[in-house]
């Protein structure tokens, strides 16, 4: 089992140590869908969910989650992040949500953006169950990383 790098000699969880990687600028896009009738698309669109403005909450959790990535994800090495930001795209369906994470160190961020769309999506559907209850996660993917040995793009995948 030595040749998986989370498990030790033992077959146990362990944390990798990436000490002796060359730092190298990381980042790492990733994507949520919430899919949402039009009527909750258009609450959301103009701004008066019940609970306030959906988008603005949303990015500002997108942002904090990917942040404290390492608090939630056992074994996430814990990153001096330069860059985290949550985009989204209102449709007439739902919502699209883009995360993206940066950092110069020895490991990726491809964790950090999975969890900030993660939690954004979360917090969209936390927001607008009140007035939908069939509001549905329909995605959640990592669609590029950069940085380190290996480059990648889902569309190239």
């Amino acid at each position: 089992m030595s040749e998986l790098s989370h498990l030790d000699e033992d077959g146990r969880a362990r944390m990798v140590d990436v000490g002796s990687k060359a730092a190298t600028d990381r980042r790492a896009i990733a994507r949520a869908v919430v899919r949402m009738s039009a009527a909750t698309a258009q609450a959301v669109r103009r701004g008066d969910a019940p609970k306030g403005d959906v988008v603005g909450t949303a990015r500002i959790a997108g942002i904090q989650a990917g942040k404290r990535t390492s608090e939630l994800i056992p074994l996430c090495h814990p990153l001096p992040l330069s860059y985290v930001d949550v985009r989204m795209a209102v449709r007439d369906d739902g919502m699209e949500i883009e995360a993206e994470a940066r950092t110069t160190g020895p490991t990726g961020v491809e964790m950090e953006a999975l969890t900030a769309a993660s939690v954004a999506a979360l917090t969209v559907y936390d927001m607008v169950k009140g007035i939908e209850r069939g509001v549905e996660i329909a995605e959640v993917a990592l669609l590029e990383k950069t940085g380190g040995r290996h480059d990648w793009r889902r569309d190239q995948a």
